[in-house]
């Protein structure tokens, strides 16, 4: 049976599933010849296109009908309208997307990408802004999300999909918290508490002598925080827009102050990726292996889609909003990637004119800012005009006219070519490791390792990023705009880290420092890596000896064996606890097999352990005067300190060292009998580790209305320093939501997970079906071929032209 639907109509009637041998056909202006989409049963849309235009208009088209509610989001975050939807509290947010918004040539950014990047993004663009029609003949095609609150889908343009706004972009933030902390504690507790590497040659972190340093205390970043934080909802953004709807008071009668959302905490903010040789694979094909750790959400941050058009084959997941495959495979190879960190952000404090603040210190002259002047909308009153104000280096985020001092930051990601995962337009197309290393020079943004599985057996990593020449400083510490600490250029691809075909015929990455020794532009790239642990431990099991498949791969991601455990527990095998509880405990733990599955108790209580074990080090280390200024320690420094306990710990280190370690334990079984009474068997780490994952606006609503948007909770194991990463407290709040495994050459054996599901719509199927699996560890197929493809199809739908 065939059926043809106007789009307003169809859209419904693909939403419900339709039988997998009935093809619905949505009439769409703007598409030039038929578009094919099979949607499997776990929600990947299969684009079969006859042109590039068509394949991607396809796309943006697919992905804004899966995710509408997300896409406004992202547009409004991008063009600095989000006081429009709701009020004052964003009007910081939008003054700080304005000051950072991409204002250079775009026929030059949008090729920057792609040969046709303008092309291809502007087909994107139209296929978005045929759903947003859609939306406009037929509201219930709106999101309930913005039912809410009294809005709808806006237009597109390629502005909004070039936006820097939601890209993991640098550390300037850290820049001014170490500043702060050199100020006021001094430039060796920062080095004693932090993890600045590899050495030799620590990194300068003295505050240079012009900068007044009482004046760092100031709220100089808070347009910049504004701009780069989460979207909170508020019960008062949705009651006006529900007095439309008779049922209105039944969903939201029991409204929370404020959204519950949290972003995940820096050093929870990860990825793993690795490519084994064919050498090491049981089937003698090459095995790529990608679990980037962001952020969990519903929807997901991550949503996976199948281009196939002349010219295009590819297969994999990427941001919704942005074109193209950012981690997957097409006929040749497969890839992925994980953050390299690449320093690219610097604040310079400026000397201002007394006489005109308009004036800044520059190469020996007053050098005037550059203004410009644009109109905020605001919800509930008139427009407010701003004045953004620019230097040489950059926007300018804050003036002291007290001190006379101006702070404004360069940032590398707002040269062309700084759109986040953009430039995998061009990865989706290559045949070889050598066309996917040149493809890699026009990944600017964000730093990453980029590794490849080939088909030919090549396995490669390349570090990608745009990464500033730094001369004469660190980049770790505010610096004097006055001329003197001034980029000399960016590092070439060439430069960069990388390597092909290893003598240990595996590579792995995990955000861990992988920079070689003695290599020459140290400024360039980052002082500050995650903890070594995850890499560790992948390597440890890559490094066996064995021959893999792609299961076991999976079983690795997935993986909860804890090194810092296997570390740490050794040092309570010749104590003895005072108490029968602490010994209890204490036992559990030395034969305990440091795997934090979410059902085993010494694992409960060595998370519990740890917990105080870190505060109680902190305690030791830091002086109180500066505890709370002080990051959380390194994990990596807490082990060092504890296994080789020296000056910190007194006179008689070891026995200070022996006595926190007991007492640390004391303190979280009393806890833990506290929390869950006073029987060992029920301190499961599942007991009180868990995931569930928040909708962004799930503390704004009912509570029936939020069980159907938020998805969970769920018992979980592992944390943030095991391959399998759960970080984010108690509840994970971060780690892999999205996973691939692939087989080079054998495409259809490619598994993967996307929690909590492909759809943004709650009353979809493909809303959380995915979560489901991703909870237990398990994976679903990701079929390549046209035929696999046919055998796993759900719905079939025929994307065609309106009638000329």
């Amino acid at each position: 049976m065939r059926t043809v639907h106007c789009v307003t109509l169809a859209l419904a009637v693909v939403a419900g599933g339709a039988s997998a041998q009935s093809t619905d056909t949505l009439r769409i202006r703007g598409l030039q010849q038929p578009v094919e989409v099979l949607r499997d049963r776990w929600g990947i849309n299969h684009i079969y296109a006859k042109d590039e235009h068509d394949l991607f208009f396809a796309q943006g088209f697919l992905a804004a009908k899966d995710r509408t509610f997300q896409f406004e989001l992202w547009r409004r975050q991008a063009t600095g309208t989000m006081a429009e939807l709701l009020g004052d509290r964003e009007l910081k947010r939008d003054i700080g997307v304005r000051l950072f918004k991409f204002r250079g040539d775009m026929p030059a950014e949008l090729s920057h990408y792609h040969p046709r990047g303008a092309a291809i993004i502007g087909a994107f663009v139209e296929g978005v802004n045929a759903l947003v029609d859609a939306t406009r003949r037929d509201s219930t095609l709106i999101p309930i999300e913005l039912r809410m609150l009294g809005a709808r889908p806006e237009p597109w343009t390629p502005a909004v999909v070039i936006s820097r706004h939601a890209g993991l972009l640098g550390n300037v933030t850290e820049e001014l918290s170490n500043g702060r902390f050199v100020a006021a504690h001094g430039a060796a507790l920062l080095k004693k508490v932090s993890w600045f590497h590899p050495g030799p040659g620590e990194p300068n972190v003295v505050l240079d002598s012009t900068i007044d340093a009482t004046g760092l205390d100031a709220p100089i970043l808070e347009l910049f925080n504004a701009f780069r934080g989460p979207v909170r909802f508020r019960r008062d953004d949705l009651a006006i827009a529900y007095r439309r709807d008779s049922t209105a008071r039944d969903r939201i009668s029991a409204l929370a102050a404020d959204s519950a959302y949290e972003a995940p905490r820096p050093e929870d903010i990860g990825s793993n990726n690795w490519v084994v040789s064919p050498r090491l694979s049981l089937t003698g094909n090459a095995i790529m292996a990608n679990d980037p750790h962001r952020a969990q959400g519903a929807p997901s941050l991550r949503y996976l889609a199948h281009l196939v058009a002349p010219g295009w084959d590819v297969i994999g997941g990427g941001e919704p909003t942005i074109p193209g495959i950012s981690i997957g495979h097409n006929a040749y190879g497969a890839w992925g990637l994980t953050i390299f960190t690449m320093d690219g952000e610097d604040m310079y404090v400026y000397k201002t004119n007394a006489k005109n603040p308009a004036q800044y210190w520059h190469q020996g002259a007053w050098v005037g800012m550059i203004s410009v002047t644009e109109s905020v909308p605001v919800k509930g009153r008139a427009p407010v005009s701003v004045t953004l104000k620019f230097t040489t280096h950059g926007p300018v985020v804050y003036e002291d006219t007290a001190r006379h001092v101006a702070y404004a930051v360069r940032a590398a990601w707002r040269e062309p070519g700084g759109a986040p995962y953009l430039a995998s337009l061009r990865m989706d197309q290559v045949r070889s490791w050598d066309e996917f290393r040149a493809a890699c020079a026009s990944s600017n943004i964000p730093g990453e390792n980029m590794v490849w599985a080939g088909v030919d057996g090549t396995i490669g990593w390349q570090a990608v990023g745009i990464a500033p020449i730094r001369p004469n400083w660190s980049g770790l510490v505010p610096v004097p705009g006055d001329g003197r600490f001034e980029w000399n250029g960016f590092l070439a691809v060439a430069q960069k880290p990388g390597t092909v075909n290893p003598p240990a015929g595996f590579i792995a990455t995990a955000n861990n420092n992988l920079i070689p020794p003695g290599f020459p532009s140290r400024n360039s790239l980052a002082w500050n890596w995650a903890d070594p642990y995850r890499f560790s431990r992948i390597s440890e099991v890559l490094g066996s000896g064995r021959q893999f498949t792609v299961g076991e791969m999976a079983r690795l991601q997935t993986d909860y064996l804890s090194i810092p455990a296997r570390t740490l527990v050794p040092l309570l095998s010749a104590l003895v606890a005072s108490n029968d509880g602490t010994e209890r405990a204490r036992r559990a733990l030395l034969a305990w097999d440091f795997v934090l599955d979410r059902n085993s108790v010494s694992a409960g209580i060595y998370e519990a352990w740890f917990r105080r074990l870190s505060a109680n080090v902190m305690d030791v280390i830091v002086p109180a005067s500066a505890r709370r200024d002080a990051r959380t320690v390194p994990v990596t420094r807490m082990i060092a300190w504890l296994t080789s306990p020296g000056g910190e710990f007194g006179a008689n280190p070891i026995a200070m060292r022996d006595a926190l370690v007991l007492r640390s334990l004391d303190e979280a079984v009393s806890e833990l009998g506290r929390r869950f009474g006073s029987e060992q068997n029920g301190w499961s780490w599942g007991r009180y580790h868990h995931v569930e994952i928040q909708h962004v606006m799930s503390s704004a609503v009912s509570e029936e209305l939020r069980r159907r948007l938020d998805v969970g909770p769920w018992p979980r194991g592992g944390d943030g320093n095991t391959p399998g990463a759960t970080g984010g407290g108690e509840n994970q709040t971060s780690g892999a939501s999205f996973r691939m495994v692939v087989e080079a050459g054998a495409w259809d054996n490619a598994i993967g997970t996307n929690t909590p599901g492909q759809s943004g719509d709650p009353s979809s199927p493909h809303y959380r079906d995915l979560f489901e699996l991703w909870k237990d560890d398990r994976f679903f197929p990701v079929k390549y071929s046209r035929a696999a493809v046919e055998g796993v199809t759900e719905a079939r739908t025929m994307l065609a032209p309106t009638p000329r």
